[in-house]
């Protein structure tokens, strides 16, 4: 990236509206607005006063107006990227805006690459790397609890702790390799119970941080809700019921739902993703076949599952049907409810044992899906509840992974007694993938792969 450059772009949605934002951020930022705003009173503009906001005109030459404008003036270092920076708020023609942009580059400015308003705020100490991520994820937050998370990781991220650790850790490797030159001397300089001890705490803080990254990937990306059972116990209606659309083809006929359906759909600030499957069942169809291995997949990447049975089924049906789900599952540690649906037309059965909370509903009638849907929601608030700190970010989680091997592999070497230029090899790596996080380890390649997903304009 070239950081003399003065850059520009359109900061609002490409599309015509009442008002358009176009930003310019770079050392000639001031320079290039001057080329082409007239200001309706001049003299105040002679000194291009930081934060302030001037009235007037953007030309087009020295007799045509494009339009009437108001620019507010950001000054180093104080302003969203650190540098010299503009704001144009236009009217929202899309011939206004692209005629701007020409115009802003023709004196001296160039197109700004996706998310280089960020990255330059990255670059120029403005913000973490973690926290510059977040910026992303607020644009792209479309529920109250995505958006609150998003927030809390953009203001105050989890950096701080993270660079604490860093910090004391490399002070420790350091004094660990200086050993080595003093290895005639057999001279221990690290404290290997200090040491110890803060490996100890650094695994159980990184084990923290990744076990709230399920939390945090559910609030991101949604809960995955598998609906599993036998066919034609109301699985379609189900969904249709819960989406209040017409999403699922419902039939008497059983076998109808041959492959999975899913849809979004926000519960109380918390996003849900229900996946409605083909029945369970033994089957010789190639293709119910196939859709019942659809379901399995779908089941071993659950966040919760949906067991339907009917009201009227003994409780040998239920235990036999709740077991081949739970097998589906492996190892997986999903949220389980089990639902008896049909509650309206048939008489409740007796005898079923099982683990698992139990609703009695009617997916025609809509009877107990409220208790069923706050069940829900209350169950995914009650994983982040214990979590002050919540990570989001896939790729935070992926170094977070690499860290506690790292960490892991240094503990044990201690423990065996492997001599500490050795044990060095791997704290070396928690401190860099610790810093791969926060920006303080990075590169050109890591830099381009998390901004080029950015819109432009940020």
């Amino acid at each position: 990236m070239h950081q003399q450059d003065t850059i520009c772009a359109l900061s609002t949605a490409s599309a015509e509206a009442a008002i358009a934002v176009v930003r310019l951020s770079g050392e000639n930022s001031h320079d290039v607005i001057r080329k082409v705003f007239v200001p309706a009173n001049p003299e105040r503009f002679a000194d291009a006063e930081a934060y302030r906001v001037y009235y007037g005109s953007i030309m087009e030459d020295e007799d045509e107006t494009l339009d009437d404008v108001l620019v507010s003036v950001f000054k180093a270092p104080h302003s969203y990227t650190g540098e010299d920076m503009v704001e144009i708020s236009c009217h929202g023609s899309l011939y206004i805006q692209q005629r701007m942009l020409d115009l802003l580059c023709a004196n001296g400015a160039r197109l700004a690459n996706p998310g280089e308003f960020t990255e330059r705020a990255f670059l120029n100490g403005k913000m973490e790397l973690s926290q510059a991520e977040a910026v992303a994820d607020v644009i792209a937050s479309d529920n109250k609890a995505s958006h609150q998370i998003a927030i809390r990781q953009m203001k105050e991220g989890y950096g701080g702790a993270i660079k604490r650790l860093r910090e004391h850790l490399l002070k420790l490797v350091s004094l660990m390799e200086l050993e080595l030159d003093f290895s005639e001397e057999d001279v221990e300089f690290a404290d290997r119970d200090e040491l110890r001890d803060l490996l100890d705490d650094i695994i159980a803080r990184i084990s923290r941080l990744l076990d709230s990254f399920r939390y945090g990937n559910v609030i991101k990306h949604g809960m995955p809700v598998v609906i599993a059972g036998k066919p034609n116990v109301g699985k379609s209606t189900l969904l249709n019921t819960l989406l209040n659309e017409d999403r699922a083809i419902v039939s008497e006929i059983p076998g109808t739902t041959r492959d999975s359906l899913e849809d979004d759909m926000v519960i109380d600030g918390i996003r849900f993703r229900f996946i409605d499957t083909a029945g369970l069942h033994h089957a010789t169809d190639e293709i119910e076949l196939k859709g019942i291995a659809r379901t399995r997949q779908k089941l071993e990447k659950a966040g919760m599952v949906l067991i339907m049975a009917e009201a009227a089924d003994s409780g040998e049906a239920i235990k036999k049907l709740c077991d081949e789900v739970k097998k589906s599952l492996g190892n997986s540690d999903a949220t389980l409810f089990l639902l008896l649906n049909k509650n309206d037309v048939q008489a409740a059965g007796t005898g079923y044992d099982v683990d698992m909370p139990v609703f009695r509903i009617s997916a025609i009638t809509g009877q107990g899906i409220e208790n069923l849907t706050k069940a829900m929601v209350a169950k995914v608030r009650n994983m982040g509840s214990v979590m002050d700190v919540v990570v989001s970010n896939a790729r935070h989680a992926a170094a977070l992974r690499e860290a506690l091997n790292a960490a892991e592999r240094a503990g044990e070497a201690m423990n065996a007694g492997i001599p500490g230029d050795l044990v060095s090899q791997d704290l070396r790596e928690v401190l860099h993938h610790l810093g791969s996080i926060t920006g303080e380890i990075t590169s050109d390649e890591i830099l381009g792969n998390i901004f080029e997903h950015f819109c432009i304009g940020k």
